[in-house]
């Protein structure tokens, strides 16, 4: 048996032993952020300033939430040279987070993008619900055609909430009109797909293409010849 059937095997009996029936699904929805692009800013300050500096710099400034901010709708440039400003130690390297944002997001996922494209060819409805700034959004759009390819884009910029918070996902309940228990989402973060379950999605806590790639073929929405 090859590897993905053995994963496949085994995955339907966890399903049958756990979940029941399977819900037809009417949308596939994908967070971007290490679903379909790598999103590690350490390992590009890692790279570029070196670990230790990165560290210090990191325990020094939340990074994090000044991205929080721009994924909540703030001006990208707007307030990473506010908190370049307000820490001028490390302005340089804050300033960096704006001039080469690309590379911080990179690469793409390749096999995600196929599984994302795939889909599209069966006709699938696929989504994005991602906590991304609106700047960096359409960026990252010019950069990575697929992030063109969804039927509907759910950016939290754009709506002024972030994941795991309830209201971004009744907002794309009530926009869509699907039924939570049609919708099938996979994100990274725990938290992300916890908020999501507990609202009735179907759900995947993503951590390798090969495992979505699975879930997919067992939701029949893709045959084992199209998830590889």
């Amino acid at each position: 048996m090859s590897n993905l059937g053995l994963r496949l095997s085994i995955l339907r009996a966890s399903d049958r032993a756990t979940k029941g029936p399977i819900m037809t699904i009417k949308a596939v929805v994908f967070d971007i952020g290490n679903v379909l692009l790598e999103w590690h800013p350490e390992n590009y300050f890692d790279l570029t300033i070196g670990p230790d500096r990165r560290k210090a710099m990191f325990a020094a400034v939340d990074l994090h939430g000044m991205n929080d901010r721009i994924d909540l709708g703030e001006g990208f440039k707007d307030v990473i040279y506010e908190v370049a400003d307000a820490n001028p130690e490390w302005r340089v390297e804050i300033h960096d987070w704006y001039a080469n944002w690309i590379q911080l997001a990179a690469p793409a996922i390749d096999h995600s993008v196929r599984l994302l494209r795939a889909l599209k060819a069966q006709g699938v409805a696929v989504f994005s619900l991602t906590n991304f700034g609106v700047e960096s959004y359409a960026y990252a759009q010019n950069h990575y055609d697929f992030l063109n390819e969804f039927d509907r884009d759910y950016v939290s910029g754009h709506m002024k909430v972030i994941k795991p918070n309830p209201l971004i996902y009744q907002m794309l309940e009530d926009d869509s009109g699907i039924p939570a228990a049609n919708l099938l989402f996979t994100d990274d973060r725990a938290d992300n797909i916890a908020m999501a379950a507990s609202r009735g999605w179907q759900t995947h806590q993503f951590k390798h293409p090969n495992g979505w790639a699975d879930r997919l073929v067992v939701e029949k929405l893709l045959s084992m010849e199209q998830a590889i």
